[in-house]
């Protein structure tokens, strides 16, 4: 499809949707966080536990452009 091979596509695909989607769920926690009224650290603990998966989603890409893999 338009010169791109399948795997180019999907590439993109993995790496800008999962992107846009960790994007707008820092944002439904920081809506969360604002509607529950949590404060500073309730936000800062919410912040940590429910974004710690998407940390290793960005760390493993990172990891990966390391190693040239």
């Amino acid at each position: 499809m338009f010169g791109y091979s399948e795997e180019q596509i999907s590439e993109f695909g993995v790496t800008f949707g999962v992107g846009g989607f960790i994007l707008f769920m820092l944002f439904v926690i920081w809506k969360l966080a604002r509607d529950s009224k949590a404060g500073r650290l309730g936000t800062v603990v919410l912040f940590l536990v429910l974004a710690l998966g998407m940390v290793g989603f960005v760390a493993k890409s990172v990891i990966q452009k390391m190693l040239g893999l």
